[in-house]
């Protein structure tokens, strides 16, 4: 509610402290998605200033603040430096990945005004962002298969994919679900030979590979210096380790970048030219980020490259000697995705509760297109000081998980999955939410059985389910 008379700062400072309070941790390494921690507090200090000095400034209108065009040059310089460009590679400042690649793909489809009904490419394993790309854009999204075994694209479905409609194909540096590298040479090669756009989402591993080669990582190419590619994504407020609402999208040429611009005079207000999907917007992140790539430099990314590293391999290492847990694929970036070995008594979803509640939180990822359900982790720059703690919690939540049995879903699935979600109304809904488990009212609920019976759905009742849900989240009903 909006009060009467303004709060003191100290108030309304002390009321968030309170409401974070149930939050995961951001810092320290033991919240393994989401959140990347550099471990250097005069780091994220210098972030923290550099973003608030740059609060009230509008990102609208370059010509009414340039610092904001000396910032993003110097920042997409930078980045494109170590990804196969240079100081004249084109590209985008943007708050996200997910804005990246919605730009990137409305920049392939717009150079191409000749195809009436645009599709991409793209790899089973891609990220999500690429749905919601061509939800808003109207383009078609053909999946191609992975490897079974080691979770890569495949050039040959990427080629044999490709219609006289195909404007973009898509690779991933890593893919985010199980950390691979695609082979980016191959199908940026085939996309080069029939004349299409290839973008290269390394929004997670962008600006972590090259410090893994540094480190001795055996890294396969993938940025612009590999022919074929036509843009690549690559997110700083990951492994860049800056304040959320940091993602740079370069590109080869100008041309491109131009494509992804937006402009309109048809209105009698001012004229709008958008570089990005939003129009007013705050340069605090743009700061943020610039502060934070000058406050680390080279040698500060490379040891946090390093350091990541160490922590993946005994983290890969330990938990091959976890009984009934085995590591998907071969991770090429500092991403792991691990998942139960044939052991029917031991439920993948309990071991992520159990695991939560001893202080670490695992990502649940659900089974699709034949790949199993796995838990992710992401290993930063301060993941190697508590390894040893993440393995032995690991073990333990294993063994409580083994005591503790599979989540009772017999049934729910077919039973949720007959409900017409879009006639429910959200506190219809929450009412339902106990029948799996959930209690808000107790903290953090147990989401195991939640996730078994999403796991045995198809993937659109999840869709129609989790939006309930977050509808429901938002409104009085939760």
């Amino acid at each position: 509610m909006l009060p009467e008379h303004g709060r003191s700062s100290a108030e309304l400072l002390d009321e968030l402290r309170q409401l974070r309070a149930a939050d995961l941790p951001t810092q320290g390494g033991r919240t393994t998605a989401y959140v990347y921690d550099s471990g250097r507090p005069e780091v994220r200090a210098a972030a923290q200033a550099a973003y608030l000095e740059m609060l009230e400034v509008n990102g609208l209108d370059p010509t009414a603040f340039p610092s904001i065009v000396r910032l993003e040059r110097e920042v997409v310089a930078a980045v494109a430096s170590r990804l196969g460009g240079d100081d004249a590679t084109p590209g985008i400042f943007t708050s996200g990945g997910t804005e990246s690649i919605i730009l990137a793909v409305k920049a392939a489809r717009d150079s191409r005004p000749d195809v009436a009904e645009p599709e991409i490419v793209v790899p089973t394993t891609v990220h999500a962002a690429f749905h919601k790309a061509g939800h808003y854009l109207g383009v078609r999204v053909k999946q191609v298969p992975v490897s079974p075994s080691s979770f890569r694209a495949d050039a040959a479905a990427t080629a044999d994919a490709i219609t006289e409609n195909t404007v973009l194909v898509v690779a991933s540096a890593p893919s985010y679900a199980h950390g691979v590298i695609d082979p980016v040479t191959e199908i940026a090669a085939v996309a080069l030979e029939r004349g299409i756009a290839c973008h290269v989402d390394a929004c997670v591993g962008g600006w972590l590979l090259p410090w893994l080669a540094d480190a001795g990582a055996d890294v396969s190419p993938f940025d612009l210096s590999v022919p074929g590619v036509t843009s690549l994504s690559v997110d700083l407020h990951k492994f860049g380790y800056a304040p959320k609402g940091a993602s740079v999208l370069l590109f080869r040429d100008s041309e491109l970048r131009l494509a992804a611009y937006f402009a309109c005079a048809e209105w009698p207000g001012y004229t709008v030219i958008n570089s990005t999907i939003q129009s007013s917007k705050g340069a605090g992140p743009l700061a943020g980020a610039w502060a934070t790539l000058q406050a680390l430099g080279t040698s500060g990314y490379r040891q946090l490259g390093a350091s990541a590293l160490a922590a993946t391999r005994q983290v890969v290492r330990g938990i091959a000697d976890i009984p009934g847990l085995k590591v998907l694929g071969s991770p090429d970036a500092t991403l792991v995705a691990f998942t139960v070995d044939d052991d029917p008594g031991l439920d993948l979803f309990t071991i992520a509760d159990e695991a939560r509640a001893r202080g670490f939180f695992l990502q649940p990822q659900l089974s699709y297109a034949g790949m199993p359900a796995s838990l992710h982790l992401t290993l930063t720059g301060v993941s190697a000081e508590g390894v040893d703690a993440l393995l032995a919690t690991l073990t333990i939540a294993v063994e409580a998980a083994r005591a503790i049995g599979p989540a009772p879903t017999a049934g729910l699935a077919e039973m949720i999955g007959g409900l017409d979600f879009a006639a429910l109304d959200d506190a219809t809904f929450a009412s339902l939410l106990p029948a799996v488990g959930v209690s808000f009212a107790e903290g953090t609920p147990r989401m195991a059985a939640v996730n078994g019976v999403l796991d045995g759905l198809p993937p659109a009742a999840r869709e129609a389910l989790l939006t309930r849900f977050l509808s429901a989240l938002y409104s009085p009903a939760l």
